[in-house]
């Protein structure tokens, strides 16, 4: 059980949450918190005091005055004018993780809203019935509003849901579950649930997390591409990396020594050839600088998921709500432009070392695309091929997002961070550049056995090991794909990187 205070939830946690559906609880030193804060926007709306977002229209609106009666309509009404998302539906894991952040924001006491409807996102939450939300539709700012809309409208027994992998509508799923839906909101509590950054943040956050994972797992598909062609470690010498001084660079290098300690197929500058080739005498550096980008991501990541993204923000000790720009996007949606090109650089690199597995002329002795009788077989001609078509796809995915801005809301809002499409484009790139290591790895095992190699490193034999318990040697062409999906499946479902790393 996690418990839930606004603060400290990190990246491992969030994805035991959202991944794997660890249970979540508020924190009870928190809710003396929220309690006040919906004190203050009662005592305003009593007031009839106009406050943004309380007793106010929004956006260009937001000079138009709203009845006291009717403010608590104006919460319904927001919800249900702003899900206007399109497109396929964000996946069960990425809702659960907009949940989850939306819970642990609006717990820090600084919205309004009442602890019985954030203790509604948790039933919901911990009985998984989980909204349907929209891919397409955020701008970034004034936060997700769309995705948001689309996450609270089965609160008050509206919208759809997923239960037990099956999409149907809230109420039939509120039925299956034993979950009664609020009567209706208060005022603010709509605005409250929808203003943020929650769905561009979900989406960044488990492509962080699994990204990070990749690129350990590229160290070791690097590893098993050096061994294969004979490559020469002295680039990896810890004191070269060290005079530069990235950090990045430097955990790289001393990974694949890691990996390829004991190994006899490794070579030295002179034994074969001067110098290698750059796609394996600067993996460190290429590898180094995702690495440190990884890290700098994660760090903006963690910190938007304990952060209050509101608007306005109320200040219970000092009697205040402030209208301000905490839903703004921008400072993530530059990390999630950088982590899709960061990626990209991954299968760039990959794919390059791919190229010089099949081809004769750059193997070191390899057979023409790694298998006997080329002419009459193909072998794995065409695996490069499918790399480079992900390489290239993705060179079209990496163009920045942020860079982008239409005005919305009569230009009340004439300045957005289009972060939302940055995080989801970033998971385009992290499903191909996975594929893309898939396809080294593969390839890779090939080059081994055709060298009859037997001495691997201690890491690229667990996993050349691991590999062959699933995949065979390909003696003559067969259908390529089934190998190629396999060998992306061992990555995704986490099995490749357990044996490799979970046995020390």
């Amino acid at each position: 059980m996690v418990v839930l205070n606004g603060n400290g939830l990190q990246l491992e946690t969030f994805i035991r949450i959202a991944r794997f559906h660890e249970k979540v609880t508020i924190a009870k030193e928190q809710q003396e918190l929220v309690q006040q804060a919906n004190d203050f926007v009662q005592a305003v709306v009593e007031s009839e005091k106009p406050v943004y977002g309380i007793n106010t229209g929004f956006g260009k609106l937001s000079d138009v005055p709203i009845n006291k009666k009717d403010t608590a309509k104006l919460q319904e009404n927001l919800l249900k004018s702003h899900a206007c998302g399109v497109g396929n539906p964000f996946s069960e894991e990425i809702v659960r993780g907009m949940m989850v952040l939306r819970v642990n924001a609006l717990v820090r006491g600084h919205s309004g809203i009442r602890l019985e409807v954030l203790e509604k996102l948790v039933e919901m939450l911990n009985k998984n019935v989980i909204p349907v939300v929209f891919e397409q539709g955020s701008l970034g700012a004034s936060g997700d509003l769309a995705p948001l809309s689309h996450m609270s409208l089965p609160l008050i027994g509206l919208g759809e849901c997923f239960y037990k992998g099956k999409r149907m509508s809230t109420k039939e799923a509120f039925g299956k579950a034993m979950i009664t839906p609020i009567p209706n909101l208060a005022a603010k509590e709509g605005l409250s649930l929808i203003n943020g950054t929650q769905a561009m943040t979900s989406v960044g956050a488990i492509v962080i997390y699994d990204s990070i994972r990749l690129l350990k797992l590229a160290n070791v598909s690097l590893s098993m591409t050096l061994e294969a062609l004979q490559g020469i470690i002295d680039a990896y010498h810890e004191r070269v990396h060290q005079v530069r001084g990235h950090i990045g660079q430097i955990e790289i290098a001393e990974a694949v020594r890691h990996h390829l300690r004991n190994s006899s197929n490794i070579t030295h500058q002179g034994d074969l050839r001067v110098q290698d080739a750059y796609s394996l005498r600067c993996a460190p550096q290429v590898h180094g600088a995702s690495w440190d980008a990884f890290t700098f991501i994660k760090d903006k990541v963690e910190i938007e998921m304990n952060a209050v993204t509101d608007n306005p923000i109320i200040l219970t000790d000092e009697g205040i709500a402030i209208s301000a720009g905490n839903f703004h996007g921008q400072p993530l949606a530059l990390p999630f432009d950088y982590l899709g090109i960061a990626l990209s650089e991954l299968a760039n690199i990959s794919e390059r070392r791919i190229e010089r597995l099949v081809n004769p002329q750059l193997s070191e002795g390899l057979p023409a695309f790694l298998l006997k009788n080329p002419g009459l077989n193909s072998g794995f001609m065409i695996v490069q091929y499918s790399a480079a078509s992900l390489v290239s796809e993705n060179k079209v995915l990496a163009h920045p997002s942020s860079v982008d801005s239409i005005p919305s809301s009569a230009n009340q809002e004439d300045h957005v961070s289009m972060g939302t499409i940055g995080a989801r484009k970033a998971m385009s790139i992290y499903h191909n550049t996975r594929r893309v290591i898939a396809m080294e790895f593969l390839t890779a095992a090939q080059a081994l056995d055709i060298r009859g190699f037997s001495s691997l490193g201690e890491d690229t034999k667990k996993a050349y090991q691991f590999i062959r318990q699933h995949i065979p040697f390909v003696e003559h062409d067969d259908i390529m794909y089934h190998y190629i999906h396999k060998m992306d499946d061992l990555l995704q479902s986490d099995q490749l990187y357990n044996a490799i790393f979970k046995e020390g």
